[in-house]
C-alpha cells in the first residue's frame, strides 16, 4: 500500500495534470505510442510516467491496464496518476534501477523524462535489460531551445532579473536537443535499430501569465528554484512585452519540436 503522500505534492501534481498535460505533453503521448508500435496484448513499461497521460495511451492500445507498468520517483505524481487509472500497476522508482525482472516487457516508453536522469547511460542500458529480445522503446525529449523561441525568450528574462540558475533551471528541459547525442547514448547503450525523428508540435495557453506562472511557480520549484514574489512580478511584468508575439485570439500559442528516439534491444 502506497505510504501518505504530503497535500502539497498532490496539489502540484494536480496542477501539472491540469496545466501542463493538455498545454505541451498530451499531444506527444499518441506520437510516442504510434513509434513504439503498441498493440493489442503488449506489456509496456512507461518510465517517469509523471501523471501518467503516456501510460493511459498504451493501456487503450493493449487493450488491458493491467498489461501496463509505469515509474516515477515523485509521490504526487504517482497519487494523481493512481487516481486517474488505477488498473495500472504504478510504481515508485528510478530510471537507473528499475525494480523489475529482466525481459519483463516488450515495449519500454519514455516521455520527455531521459534529461533528467543522475545517470542516462545506465538508465538506457536498464530500459534494455527489461525488455524482450527484439522489444521495441521510444522516447521522446524536447529539441533544442533555440528551437523553442518563447521558452528561450523566458529564459533569457529569467538570466536577466533572476540569475543565471533560474534560467538554468528552465534549460534543463532542453538539454538533449542535440540529435547526435541522443544517438551516441543509445548506440553506446548496445540498442539495435536506432532511429531518431524530429516532430513539431504547438504549446496552447489560455494567456501569456498562465504560461509564466506555471513555469516560475510550478516548474521551477521542481528544479529548487522558488522566486521572491518580487521577482515573480517582474517578470510577469515583462513578459508581456518578450511573448507578445505569441498572444493569439485564443491565448498563448507557439511551436515546439521533440525528437523521438526508438530502438530495438538486440
Amino acid at each position: 500500500m502506497p505510504s501518505p503522500v504530503s497535500q502539497t505534492l498532490i496539489d502540484a501534481a494536480n496542477t501539472y495534470e491540469a496545466l501542463f498535460v493538455p498545454a505541451l505533453f498530451q499531444q506527444w503521448a499518441p506520437m510516442v505510442a504510434d513509434a513504439a508500435k503498441i498493440e493489442s496484448g503488449d506489456r509496456v513499461l512507461d518510465i517517469a510516467c509523471g501523471t501518467g497521460v503516456l501510460a493511459r495511451e498504451a493501456a487503450r492500445r493493449t487493450g488491458r491496464s493491467d498489461r501496463v507498468a509505469a515509474l516515477d520517483p515523485n509521490a504526487g505524481m504517482l497519487a494523481v496518476a493512481r487516481s486517474l487509472a488505477p488498473g495500472i500497476d504504478w510504481q515508485d522508482g528510478a530510471a537507473e534501477a528499475l525494480p523489475f525482472p529482466d525481459r519483463s516487457f516488450d515495449v519500454v516508453v519514455c516521455q520527455f523524462g531521459l534529461m533528467f536522469f543522475s545517470d542516462r547511460d545506465k538508465a538506457v542500458r536498464e530500459m534494455l535489460r527489461v525488455m524482450v529480445p527484439g522489444g521495441r522503446c521510444a522516447v521522446a525529449v524536447w529539441d533544442a531551445i533555440e528551437n523553442a523561441p518563447a521558452f528561450a525568450a523566458l529564459v533569457g528574462l529569467l538570466d536577466h532579473v533572476a540569475g543565471r540558475p533560474a534560467g538554468d533551471a528552465l534549460r534543463a528541459p532542453f538539454a538533449l536537443g542535440e540529435r547526435q547525442v541522443l544517438a551516441t547514448l543509445f548506440k553506446g547503450a548496445g540498442a539495435n535499430s536506432i532511429n531518431l525523428t524530429t516532430c513539431k508540435g504547438a504549446a496552447r495557453f489560455s494567456n501569456m501569465r498562465e504560461f509564466v506562472e506555471a513555469e516560475l511557480r510550478g516548474w521551477l520549484p521542481v528544479m529548487g528554484v522558488v522566486l521572491p514574489e518580487p521577482q515573480i512580478d517582474r517578470i510577469l511584468a515583462e513578459a508581456e512585452t518578450i511573448l507578445a508575439r505569441y498572444v493569439t485570439a485564443d491565448g498563448l500559442a507557439f511551436d515546439i519540436s521533440a525528437h523521438l528516439a526508438t530502438c530495438r534491444r538486440p
